[in-house]
């Protein structure tokens, strides 16, 4: 039984997307520095490199500026001294909040399986 050119394509296309999705949000640090954001709306540098533990300054500044190219975030200078940075997700961003709290859900109730 052969599987329907139709699905076929339709499926390249679901792999597609899962694999752009990934390229966004792959590597250790982004979805942890996104849920940091969510959590609070707005983050100041200093405190997503609190919440992020482990990230280095430099390492979370070259992912803040990869999640703003790719739209998720934006960046504000602020007018104090000294002058302090804040992020907040765009509207686009938001759009993560569900998979966000779903990962975060889905981790908590493993954390008990595994540990008990």
């Amino acid at each position: 039984m052969s599987i329907p050119e139709a699905c076929l394509i339709g499926h390249k296309k679901e792999m597609r997307a899962v694999q752009d999705s990934m390229d966004i949000l792959s590597g250790k640090w982004k979805i942890a520095i996104i849920s940091s954001i969510c959590y609070y709306n707005k983050r100041r540098f200093s405190d997503i490199l609190k919440d992020v533990e482990g990230i280095s300054n430099r390492m979370l500044s070259k992912e803040l500026k990869e999640l703003e190219i790719n739209k998720l975030i934006n960046r504000t200078v602020l007018d104090t001294q000294p002058i302090s940075v804040q992020y907040e997700l765009t509207e686009h961003g938001l759009t993560l909040k569900t998979i966000i709290n779903n990962l975060t859900e889905w981790g908590i109730a493993h954390r008990k399986k595994i540990i008990g």
